[in-house]
């Protein structure tokens, strides 16, 4: 049984202020932190990559865990925003932290929906394989690709990676997961002449449309109800996507945590940054995750504590 061991986590330190572009992109502080709710962005260094992010993730983990990099079989990495596009990001990073030769390695190339997906992926193939230790990273540096003119995505996106310790002797599995992909909205969320273009309105009208449709399905199929889920760790596509995407959910308030307003919506890496918090939190045994964004797509999981 392959499930979730321990995740580390890299937020970089340096943050640009929202609070600077209120006069120019003609809001206010109470719609910045209502509607947007973030009101610093982390920001990487410009000599660092998705690799680079992954590499510090990985340091924050071996705080914490002390790995034995020897016994790693496979290596993942989540990102649309790799270090070059050839060789996979995977590859770059199975290098700098000297992976051993026989750890299978390759990119997922995945937004908001991308942790959901990378962990059903990398259950199931050390599962077939046989490999009893793995590493999943998440790291989409969307610093490299956002106008800092543009309104709509300039006051949103921070830079984070994240690592996920799977292993044979797991605190988490994964119970179920469910996918959905909307292609004929790809545009919606797309990258041209290397610089990200989002219609929030058609990514907000999906994630409502779709999104309160498929937790229910997965709970439905699992003989569960949303009483029966101790937490629900939602992508923060914005505070107020939060906020509506409860209301539809009919969540109270402390089922649902918030926390990205110092670093912004980090993308692939949002979801594990706020499970990391909660993987040894007493009173806790189920929870479901669910992220949503480019593609359009969506994937949601319930992870049961072991």
């Amino acid at each position: 049984m392959i499930g979730i061991n321990n995740i580390g986590v890299y937020i970089p330190q340096k943050r640009k202020s929202n609070l600077e572009k209120l006069e120019k992109f003609g809001i206010d502080e109470n719609f910045l932190k209502n509607k947007i709710g973030v009101i610093t962005r982390a920001v990487k260094e410009e000599y660092q990559r998705a690799s680079d992010l992954c590499v510090e993730a990985f340091k924050n983990l071996q705080k914490k865990e002390g790995i034995d990099i020897d016994g790693i079989g496979l290596s993942i990495v989540v990102t649309q925003n790799p270090d070059y596009r050839l060789p996979h990001t995977s590859a770059v990073v199975h290098g700098k932290l000297g992976l051993p030769k026989n750890c299978a390695c390759f990119d997922i190339s995945l937004g908001c929906s991308g942790y959901v997906y990378g962990l059903a992926i990398a259950v199931s193939f050390m599962e077939k394989f046989g490999i009893k230790k793995g590493l999943l990273f998440t790291s989409d540096p969307y610093s490299e690709i956002v106008d800092e003119g543009d309104k709509n995505t300039s006051l949103l996106f921070g830079d984070a990676a994240t690592v996920t310790l799977l292993t044979e002797n797991p605190k988490w599995v994964i119970r179920d997961a469910i996918f959905e992909t909307d292609g004929k909205q790809y545009e919606a969320l797309i990258v041209r002449d290397g610089k990200l273009f989002m219609n929030g309105r058609a990514v907000f009208n999906y994630v409502l449309t779709s999104v309160p449709k498929q937790i229910q399905t997965l709970l439905e199929k699992n003989n569960l109800s949303k009483d029966d889920i101790d937490l629900f760790i939602l992508h923060p596509g914005s505070k107020y996507m939060l906020d509506v995407l409860r209301l539809r959910l009919k969540l109270p308030p402390e089922k649902v945590p918030i926390d990205f307003s110092e670093y912004g919506n980090t993308v692939s890496s949002s979801i594990p940054i706020v499970l990391e918090k909660f993987l040894n939190e007493k009173g806790i045994g189920r929870i479901l995750i669910s992220g949503f964004g480019v593609g359009l797509s969506s994937a949601s999981a319930i992870l049961e504590r072991v």
